[in-house]
């Protein structure tokens, strides 16, 4: 009679901090009849793949009084006084969340990217788990495809000629890191120190999943974005 093998323990994780320079309190402000940080929460809480979500703050009492998910996976992480400060580096705090957190598999997203939906983390997992098995990646970001003319700040061409046009979805297309997401493992993150591995598998999201809210301009279109997505469900 053959037995089940070791259950395989995957871990989200999210980093929420109390300031933000040019967004002030950006992650608490109230997008779509909800804080910003909630729309994250709700989507990682609705997968019942993970065995833990671990939330890296400065801003706990802020948290709780705005109002967690009722999810008993749900971890507040207090940051160290050390990696404290807007200088410090996603990669740095995930050293030290990996420490207190061992896992088997974990996948890391941020509250500036409130879109990205339950079906896209999912289908990450699935593509990180199918391409580590066949040893074709060590770790999985999330991308936006791009096929577009670019340009230097000199204006000289990058990946045309602009004396032969030809139509933008016969360009070679370039993929842009957006940040949404990340799928790793520690033994990938302790090679690079980075949640990027050796061989990343480059995920494609779709442009609406991929936006993520860094200026005043992001916020005002995130917020467009999430009253059309309001009205949408309530009709």
């Amino acid at each position: 009679m053959m037995t089940a093998g070791p259950k395989h323990h995957l871990t989200a994780v999210t980093i929420i901090k109390a300031n933000s320079i040019r967004v002030p309190e950006k992650n608490f402000r109230t997008m779509g009849q909800r804080p910003l940080f909630r729309w994250t929460l709700d989507t990682l809480s609705s997968i019942d793949e993970f065995d833990a979500i671990v939330v890296d703050t400065d801003a706990k009492d802020e948290l709780e009084s705005f109002g967690l998910p009722n999810d008993p996976r749900l971890v507040i992480r207090d940051r160290p006084d050390a990696l404290l400060g807007n200088h410090v580096t996603a990669n740095a705090l995930l050293d030290s969340i990996l420490a207190d957190h061992p896992s088997d598999t974990y996948l890391m997203t941020h509250v500036t990217s409130p879109f990205v939906s339950s079906t896209s983390i999912r289908r990450a997992i699935a593509a990180y788990d199918a391409a580590t098995q066949a040893k074709r990646a060590d770790s999985l970001m999330s991308v936006t495809r791009m096929q577009s003319r670019f340009y230097r700040q000199d204006g000289s061409a990058v990946n045309h000629d602009p004396r032969h046009l030809v139509p933008t979805q016969d360009l070679e297309p370039w993929f842009e890191e957006n940040s949404a997401l990340y799928v790793f493992s520690a033994a990938s993150f302790n090679r690079t120190g980075s949640r990027i591995g050796q061989t990343p598998l480059m995920f494609p999201l779709p442009a609406l999943e991929a936006v993520d809210i860094d200026t005043l301009h992001d916020w005002t279109l995130a917020n467009t974005i999430a009253t059309g997505l309001q009205y949408r469900n309530e009709n």
